[in-house]
């Protein structure tokens, strides 16, 4: 269970970092309110996954789930580019959360 919550908080952290940028450095109320709520969703689910998952695994999880759909969503989105670099450090990131999971 707490493993789907994890997927959960990295699924909140990926809104969370698409929220960030229509708040104009924070200057419009309901986009930062908005922010701030994401991110504290992200938080507060982790930290009920690290009740049974190690932090360091659950912790490296959380942010590459982040950091995959914040590309993810940057390409399809905002129109982002996507190098065969990038291609490589997502399957990567992949990688390291299904071995992170597989082995813990």
């Amino acid at each position: 269970m707490n493993w789907l919550i994890l997927l959960s908080a990295g699924l909140v952290e990926i809104a969370w970092s698409q929220s960030i940028k229509p708040t104009h450095n924070f200057t419009r109320p309901l986009q930062t309110l908005i922010c701030l709520l994401l991110m504290a969703a992200a938080v507060l689910l982790l930290s009920i996954a690290m009740n049974s998952i190690p932090v360091g695994t659950a912790y490296a999880v959380f942010t590459g789930i982040g950091a995959v759909g914040a590309i993810a969503l940057g390409v399809l989105l905002n129109n982002d580019p996507l190098s065969t670099g990038r291609v490589l450090a997502l399957g990567l990131i992949t990688g390291g959360i299904v071995l992170a999971r597989v082995t813990s």
